[in-house]
């Protein structure tokens, strides 16, 4: 969804928007679901590292088989696991030691994953202060693909075309995310001299990103080897970011200098996705982006658990709270993007001047 730049409407009132977010925090902390629950993400860490185990060691027996790209598919399904933990450390949600929760996501980030704690942090931190506001979120700036309307008319040539067909290329681009991740994992470091940790993020990153790919060849021969890592990089780009696509593509752009309080700014900019534990396994907490957006600090397994007070504090406000399925919210970021490649201006109604009006959303 997608909105231009409206005046800011003249009932606003942002100490009262404001007021609503510190109801709905105190309704969570009195639920006690802030307190951290240290032992579930212990247990998750001890199945994560024995799956690993059990991943390398039929690596290393079943030998130079066909087989083995059945265990590239797993070790890409296993990587995007860690890195949701990761993802979930670096949200200071695993321990009360903000240095403790740096180091897990290290050590997972950069050892397993392979991607550099400190670029992921500051992306991401940037992106939950501004969600999908035009100008302050990183993950809708200018790339490959165009994610404002009116974006695409710098894109000419190849880019054009592309641009206007980005809708379904889509997924296929999705295969190439891990060279991302691992390019600015390496790029990050050696550009910021002064970054924290650097020479450990580096060596952590180089033993995974070189690390890995060394043993597979060296173990299944050039051949295999390359097809095995395809499969790999493949499966974990296409799982990591189909999982977090679904959050905020084709929901409300904010303007740059368009006022919204926080509980309404990350409310209608995310999208939940449905499917119960089995989801909320799969993606690792981030089918109850609008949860999570709300409480970022909160443990991944009590966002289930404030959900329904969530819900139900909208419906008193009046605040929309999208949800819907994953196949539907795949349909709807590929006709989104195509939409904006093909320069549609408004190619989804958006609730959000309405919603701020306290209106009725459309």
């Amino acid at each position: 969804m997608t909105t231009t730049a409206p005046a800011r409407p003249a009932d606003y009132r942002a100490a009262d928007h404001t007021r609503d977010y510190f109801e709905l925090s105190q309704r969570a902390k009195d639920a006690g679901l802030m307190d951290r629950d240290v032992p579930t993400y212990v247990l998750r860490t001890i199945l994560l590292g024995a799956a690993l185990v059990g991943a390398f060691v039929l690596l290393l027996t079943l030998g130079q088989t066909w087989w083995q790209l059945a265990v590239a598919a797993l070790f890409g399904i296993l990587f995007t696991q860690a890195a949701f933990l990761a993802h979930d450390g670096a949200h200071q949600q695993v321990f009360s030691s903000g240095r403790r929760n740096q180091w897990y996501s290290r050590i997972l980030g950069n050892l397993v994953v392979g991607l550099s704690l400190a670029w992921w942090t500051r992306k991401h931190n940037r992106h939950h202060a501004h969600p999908n506001t035009i100008g302050k979120d990183g993950d809708i700036s200018g790339g490959v693909l165009v994610f404002v309307p009116g974006d695409e008319k710098e894109r000419t040539g190849f880019m054009g075309w592309l641009a206007r067909r980005q809708g379904y290329a889509f997924f296929p681009l999705l295969t190439l995310f891990a060279f991302v991740l691992h390019y600015e994992a390496i790029s990050t470091v050696l550009r910021n001299p002064t970054m924290k940790h650097r020479w450990v993020e580096l060596i952590l990153a180089l033993v995974r990103i070189v690390g890995f790919p060394v043993l597979v060849i060296a173990t299944l021969g050039p051949g295999l080897g390359a097809a095995f890592l395809a499969v790999q990089l493949a499966v974990f780009g296409v799982y990591m970011g189909g999982s977090f696509a679904p959050n905020h593509k084709g929901m409300a752009l904010i303007p740059k200098d368009y006022e919204v309080d926080f509980l309404r700014r990350q409310v209608l900019t995310s999208r939940n996705i449905s499917g119960g534990r089995l989801m909320n396994w799969a993606m690792g907490g981030l089918d109850l982006q609008i949860e999570h957006h709300l409480f970022p600090r909160m443990p991944s397994g009590h966002l289930r658990k404030v959900r329904p007070l969530v819900q139900e504090f909208c419906a008193e406000r009046g605040i929309t709270y999208t949800e819907t399925s994953l196949p539907a919210s795949y349909r709807i970021i590929v006709r989104y993007l195509n939409d904006v490649g093909l320069g549609h201006a408004d190619p989804m109604e958006c609730p959000l001047a309405s919603q701020l009006r306290g209106a009725p959303a459309v």
